[in-house]
């Protein structure tokens, strides 16, 4: 928790400096990066792509300032693809951004309220030079052009990844954080049509590029929220500016106390985090696990995988969150088709399941199965809790020995 909220902290900390450095107005940065605080929260938690987001914003960063000055450290830009390549796959959001604003510098014109100032020889250069370099040290990893390849082969090759993990859906404009996203794309609408403010090519191409992947798939909405702050900061102008005169520094000192206490005091403690996790995990039925183990394989609900392989290291889930795996394997299928019902019992006896732990019927849609089940004289409960239920096969299965391999 640490880890992940420094991280978050210095993503906004340099997404502020961001803005700021693009408008010189500190407060309308303030209250930008806030509103898209929220937005962005859809990636929040204990996640590597954390780390991608915040390489994704040190880029933006050498970028903006090579535009304003004409010099920056592009030399930082190659080390940074290389540490972000052997962190997580969204580098290749860093390239598409990079590529973008390079591209946008290769044309020079107007039209209409867009402009487009090219490169000099020598700034094109270096951009085309780091560029170059930067894919050169995506291959500087264990693996290789495997690792290279593999946000084309998430793309193009995991189907039931994307369609069926909750991350890769679309913006739902019926829930709070979809009406935020839709009051910013009005936002930028009304903004567009009633001001005289002019866009630059590269802008305006980012812009697109965010907005498409953020409503397309809410895993994107960090990225949208990245890459519009600067633009949402120029929109907030008739916010009043900072006045130093008008600071008043101990008001200021017992407000920021007061916040500092205010976080001490409401952050959870080690019960209510326990509690938490019991609510969403079963934490009860590992308990009942560890006293009795399985005698064969257990077929577990996916969201539970990664808790379950975590708490309890002799226990071999079916399946968790490390989609990818288990779409190459052909068992994410064999298991969507589970939790469908369509050839239940074909796919129970071709893992030779003796074991399910599934949710209670109502908690989740999955729990279909449990029901169907639970009602099914060949399988029996032996244990329930509020939250979960773990049952046994009443016919005995086949020897160990024939037990199909799942890792």
């Amino acid at each position: 928790n640490a880890m992940m909220f420094a991280t978050i902290s210095l993503i906004f900390l340099g997404l502020l400096y961001l803005s700021y450095i693009e408008t010189r107005h500190f407060k309308a940065a303030i209250v930008a990066c806030s509103f898209l605080t929220f937005i962005a929260s859809v990636s929040f938690g204990p996640r590597t792509i954390l780390f991608g987001y915040l390489y994704l914003v040190l880029l933006l960063i050498i970028l903006q300032r090579f535009r304003q000055k004409g010099s920056a450290p592009l030399w930082l830009i190659p080390p940074l693809f290389c540490l972000w390549a052997n962190t997580h796959g969204s580098w290749s959001l860093g390239l598409i951004v990079f590529s973008i604003i390079t591209a946008a510098g290769f044309v020079q014109g107007s039209w209409g309220r867009v402009d487009a100032e090219r490169w000099t020889p020598s700034q094109m250069g270096k951009l085309v030079v780091t560029g170059l370099a930067s894919i050169a040290a995506l291959f500087v990893n264990p693996f290789g052009s495997r690792l290279v390849l593999y946000p084309l082969d998430m793309a193009f090759r995991q189907k039931l990844n994307i369609s069926h993990v909750a991350e890769w859906v679309s913006v739902d404009f019926h829930d709070l954080r979809g009406k935020l996203v839709l009051a910013l794309v009005l936002s930028l609408l009304v903004s567009a049509l009633v001001r005289r403010t002019r866009w630059r090519l590269g802008e305006i191409a980012l812009v697109l590029f965010a907005l498409y992947s953020g409503l397309t798939y809410i895993r994107f909405l960090f990225l949208l929220a990245i890459v519009i702050a600067p633009v949402v900061t120029k929109i907030l102008d008739f916010v009043p500016q900072y006045r130093p005169e008008a600071d008043t520094p101990i008001i200021n000192a017992l407000v920021i106390c007061l916040m500092v206490g205010s976080i001490i005091y409401y952050w959870p403690r080690s019960p209510e985090l326990q509690k938490s996790i019991s609510e969403r995990y079963p934490a009860e039925a590992l308990v009942y696990l560890k006293a009795h183990p399985p005698n064969g394989n257990v077929l577990n609900f996916y969201l539970w995988g990664g808790y379950l392989g975590w708490k309890d290291r002799e226990l071999e889930v079916f399946v968790d969150s490390r989609v990818d795996i288990f779409e190459y394997a052909g068992v994410l299928k064999d298991y969507l088709d589970l939790l469908g019902l369509e050839q239940s019992k074909a796919i129970l006896d071709k893992y030779k399941i003796r074991y399910v732990l599934m949710p209670q019927p109502g908690g989740y849609s999955e729990s279909s199965l449990t029901y169907v089940l639970e009602h099914d004289p060949e399988w029996k409960a032996i244990y329930s809790d509020k939250l979960s239920v773990f049952m046994e096969r009443v016919d005995p299965t086949p020897p160990l020995h024939d037990v199909v391999k799942l890792r």
